[in-house]
């Protein structure tokens, strides 16, 4: 965890001030002319993304920082990066600018992922917000690291097993139950569709839960798909379509972020998190396009493509968090190229038939700065899934609407009141403030901002 957020104010922390152009037209007639000529002639004119350091005699350089002309606290969050490292404390910023979602934006921004490699040999630059409810914005950034940290790292690290650990580390830190079910356990416990996608794989499929809260609290239940990588099985990938596939476990990261979120706020909510964690490699024992599997809600799948197994491992979960009628069922999965053609990368689309859901999350989305966009479980569709041989065909029989028919596969095997499904890319391919290159929480912060208002 990133100490870019500091607890305290010294005296040896240069002030920073937050400039749009309007704002700097004040600030230059404020300060003493050599200041203002400094600031002028380095061409510093308040445009997001700019920042300098002022000289002054005798007293640490003021910083300045521009925003723009949007007062967007998430539009900074490259400001630990832009400024030298060192110490700082804010000293000036829009009113627009609410500092706890600056304090949290700050922090996503000046993340690293070193495990392997130190990223340009600097640290980010470190502030002090006065008026930021500090911890609250650690948390958030917590749960956010502890998601990325996860789908950054490549599956000879994160096999079957350390995400399971992933799962068990996050229980004993919140004190909650955890268990798993690994490898041939899984038919007796009746996860078939599981068992049969990672089988192929020399680290064994398993099934994590963690069960965590008051029994008698209102039961909220997330499932994350956590395919550690995806060789397509016996469809293979192509090489460039490979690349990436470390993060399809993106789901299971996010639903490990949001479970983080819930836990350490204290929400007054019983919670379970179940997350099917494969391996889908090629080998003699795979399972083949054209197979027909059971799954633990008794329907019949009949397999049509091989690289389209996160639906299945999810099929399984779903089912089994459904057993426990919680009253909201949230899922996270790297599911559908077809989710990105149709919102791109930034966007995190989601599935529900709850009207009501649907507008909280919404509204509770823009509110924190956490995109995501409603689409459409259209009914008339579910007619593509049809099997001549099983109760359904795991893909669709046509190309098309294919992030909306993979979410009416899965709705088949759901059934809580309520049910949030979310089609994430989980990667930042191209930075932007507050979201560095690589794995990314999508969804988890809006969820939680919706989850505080409901139960908090």
């Amino acid at each position: 965890m990133s100490a870019s957020l500091l607890e305290k104010e010294t005296a040896k922390q240069r002030p920073l001030h937050i400039l749009g152009p309007q704002c700097l037209t004040s600030w230059l007639a404020a300060v003493p002319a050599q200041q203002a000529a400094f600031v002028t002639d380095a061409g510093f004119a308040g445009k997001r993304g700019q920042a300098l350091l002022v000289p002054r005699p005798d007293a640490p350089p003021v910083a300045l920082l521009g925003c723009g002309d949007a007062a967007d606290a998430f539009a900074l969050g490259d400001g630990a990066r832009h400024l030298p490292e060192g110490d700082y404390k804010l000293a000036f910023a829009p009113a627009a600018i609410e500092r706890t979602a600056l304090a949290l934006a700050w922090q996503m921004g000046a993340y690293q992922f070193d495990r392997y490699k130190k990223e340009d040999g600097r640290a980010p630059a470190q502030l002090y917000i006065h008026a930021a409810r500090r911890d609250e914005a650690r948390d958030e950034a917590a749960a956010v690291y502890l998601a990325r940290d996860l789908v950054n790292t490549p599956a000879n690290d994160l096999g079957t097993e350390a995400l399971a650990d992933a799962v068990k580390a996050l229980a004993k830190d919140f004190d909650a139950t955890y268990r798993v079910c690994v490898g041939d356990d899984l038919l007796k416990e009746n996860y078939p569709l599981v068992h049969a996608v990672g089988r192929a794989s020399t680290h064994a499929p398993r099934l994590a839960e963690l069960h965590w809260g008051k029994k008698n609290a209102p039961r909220i239940a997330i499932v994350g798909k956590g395919v550690v990588f995806d060789t397509g099985g016996l469809d293979i990938k192509a090489a460039q379509y490979m690349r990436l596939m470390k993060k399809d476990m993106g789901g299971a990261a996010n639903a490990l972020a949001l479970a983080r979120l819930i836990m350490s706020a204290g929400l007054n909510v019983r919670l379970h998190v179940v997350i099917p964690i494969v391996d889908n490699a090629i080998a003699g024992n795979a399972y083949r396009p054209g197979d027909v599997l059971p799954s633990r809600k008794g329907l019949s799948v009949e397999i049509d493509n091989t690289d389209a197994e996160g639906r299945l491992v999810l099929a399984d979960a779903l089912c089994r968090a459904s057993e426990d009628k919680p009253e909201l069922l949230v899922d996270f999965a790297t599911l559908t190229g077809a989710a990105r053609v149709a919102l791109g990368p930034e966007l995190a689309p989601f599935y529900t038939d709850d009207d009501v859901l649907a507008a909280d999350l919404q509204g509770a989305a823009a509110q924190v700065g956490d995109p995501v966009w409603r689409m459409p479980l259209w009914s008339g569709y579910d007619k593509l899934l049809d099997s001549p041989i099983a109760d359904i065909c795991h893909t669709a029989s046509s190309p098309m609407a294919g992030s909306v028919t993979a979410a009416l596969f899965l709705r088949r095997f759901v059934s809580a009141q309520s049910w949030l499904h979310f089609d994430i890319f989980a990667w930042v391919a191209s930075p932007r403030p507050g979201h560095p290159k690589g794995g990314d929480a999508q969804g988890p912060r809006a969820v939680f901002a919706m989850l505080k208002a409901r139960y908090g």
